[in-house]
């Protein structure tokens, strides 16, 4: 199974040779370091740990490399996995017919659906990657060879919550959603254990063994976090590494995604108590570094392996420089920002009224002669808008607007194409998850307690009590998670786990055209919908003697 990761000490020896002591790469040639060599000791394991972290952010044919089909520069893994998740969704929506790494065939529906796709080639290979690499140093510390002390611990704590952050991921894309299913029956993802070649594995597991090893897991990563080094603070970097919070973090998700309630909350508060909620500055700051004191993971994106126009920003952010932003601002869905009371400074961050500029536009309605709003009586009223929305928000003059463009993802460096780092987990959805639980677990009381600290720091007038049933507390969870996490990638796994379609044109319209959007437009709850799982890699199909055409998803 799983040929293409077969060279995956490979990747690490690459990624080592820029941090490795220097006697290390004195005596062992960087074209032959041994999968023993790489876990002989705490040392070098720890390094490894440091190229799984660099695997989050690099392109794939770095992670998967050998000459294999699936290693392609178009996708530079977590750049482009967070904000796939807004974009399928239809909450990142393209305003205009431009394309760049399939991003356009995702909020079309043409990629995830296809077995052929870079899409669910690289995500199945890159998570099975990191569960390969997991495994090699969770059976070397369980060898019992190594000395225990609290360095090895932080590292096998990491690799037990790497290995269970890739099975949820794929689990939550291969497979269907938890509480719209039927998990004991449902078939999820093989479970792999080997550390060296070829990787076998067994059959397609159910999605509850799936969501069993991930909880054994987590559970196994806090209990060696809870005997391990603290992690290091003060740097963009320290928050690439994983610790007893993001364990935590995962395990709030998890459990979320199970309707495991009760372990939901508590995983949640447990997970962000270390990180004060951001105030406006720092929200308004452009989400682009890991300093954010809310951030309790997220990767340091280090400049000289930058992956430019693969990055996130490139792709999610309107102040990037490149064509495939300029030409295509990329909006809200006005329902969720016209919902939000002026009150809440997060509104601030999309522009309701940008003059909509681009002659490509696909509402038909760009360039002043087809203006209809009326803050804009003479076109040099409306180019002074824009001049001044560039002179503000840092953009070129070649970038066009958009009536409810964000600008809540910028760049530190708006108008360039710099990446800058991808920000995983926050306090804020900590908060959420916790509001979410308690609701769904009928205590609305402890609901509005859970959710009232965030709804108060973003808005000056909130009052959590007007929502007090569980349906009208609910959909103000939904209207939080979609305001607060915008972006951020979350709103694919929310719409499964709440089993709610996408319809633009419900409601006013969101905003998208039908005729660009096409089967992205409208799609079925995922409850009757098989659009929803992502295909199996035809390739694992054809070389996985454990898996064949019956295997494949509808």
């Amino acid at each position: 199974m799983l040929s293409y990761i077969k060279h995956s000490f490979l990747l690490f020896v690459a990624l080592i040779a820029f941090s490795c002591e220097e006697e290390f790469l004195d005596t062992t040639p960087t074209d032959a370091i041994a999968s023993a060599d790489a876990l002989a000791t705490e040392a070098n394991m720890a390094l490894v740990i440091n190229g799984m972290h660099r695997t989050m952010y690099a392109q794939s044919q770095t992670v998967l490399p050998g000459g294999s089909a699936v290693a392609t520069t178009a996708r530079a893994n977590e750049h482009y996995w967070v904000p796939m998740g807004d974009n399928l969704a239809g909450g990142l929506i393209h305003s205009a017919n431009a394309n760049n790494l399939g991003w356009r065939d995702e909020a079309q529906w043409n990629s995830h659906t296809l077995q052929t796709s870079n899409t669910v080639n690289v995500l199945w290979y890159h998570r099975y990657n990191i569960i390969a690499n997991a495994n090699s140093l969770i059976n070397r510390i369980n060898e019992g060879v190594l000395p225990v002390t609290p360095g090895l611990k932080e590292i096998e704590g990491q690799a037990y919550a790497y290995r269970a952050y890739a099975y949820l991921s794929l689990v939550q894309h291969y497979a269907k959603g938890y509480l719209i299913g039927n998990p004991s029956t449902d078939p999820g993802v093989p479970i792999l254990f080997s550390s060296d070649s070829p990787f076998a594995s067994g059959p397609r597991e159910t999605v509850q063994a799936v969501y069993d090893q991930i909880n054994s897991d987590l559970d196994a990563a806090i209990a060696a976090f809870g005997e391990a080094s603290d992690r290091p603070s003060g740097s963009a970097f320290d928050k690439a590494n994983l610790n007893i919070d993001v364990a935590w973090g995962l395990k709030a998700r998890t459990a979320l995604a199970t309707g495991d309630w009760a372990t939901a909350a508590t995983a949640a508060v447990n997970a962000r108590q270390d990180y004060p909620i951001m105030g406006e500055d720092d929200w308004k700051a452009g989400f682009n570094s890991t300093l954010l004191p809310e951030v309790i993971w997220g990767s340091n994106v280090i400049t000289t392996e930058t992956t430019f126009f693969r990055s996130y920003f490139y792709l999610a952010s309107n102040t990037f420089n490149g064509s495939q932003v300029r030409n295509n601002p990329k909006i809200a869905d006005r329902r969720l920002i016209d919902a939000v009371p002026d009150t809440d400074y997060r509104k601030d961050m999309f522009l309701i009224d940008a003059p909509n500029t681009n002659l490509s536009a696909a509402n038909g309605m760009g360039g002043f002669a087809n203006n209809t709003n009326p803050l804009y009586t003479t076109e040099e009223e409306f180019n002074a808008a824009r001049a001044e929305l560039e002179a503000t928000w840092g953009w070129t003059s070649r970038h066009n607007a958009h009536p409810y463009m964000h600008v809540k993802l910028r760049q530190q460096v708006p108008g360039g194409i710099e990446p800058d780092d991808i920000i995983y987990m926050r306090a804020s959805e900590m908060y959420l998850i916790e509001a979410e639980a308690k609701a769904m677990m009928g205590d609305i009381d402890g609901a509005q307690e859970a959710l009232r600290p965030l709804g108060e720091e973003r808005d000056s007038a909130y009052d959590v009590t007007a929502f007090d049933t569980q349906e009208s507390f609910m959909e103000h969870i939904k209207f939080q998670r979609g305001i607060e996490l915008w972006g951020e990638g979350f709103l694919f796994q929310d719409k499964i786990r709440w089993d709610d379609p996408i319809d633009h044109a419900a409601d006013g319209g969101s905003g998208a055209s039908q005729v660009l959007y096409q089967e992205g437009y409208f799609q079925d709850r995922p409850s009757v919908n098989p659009s929803w799982v992502f295909k199996i890699p035809q390739r694992e199909l054809d070389t996985n003697p454990n898996l064949g055409p019956d295997d494949q998803n509808p």
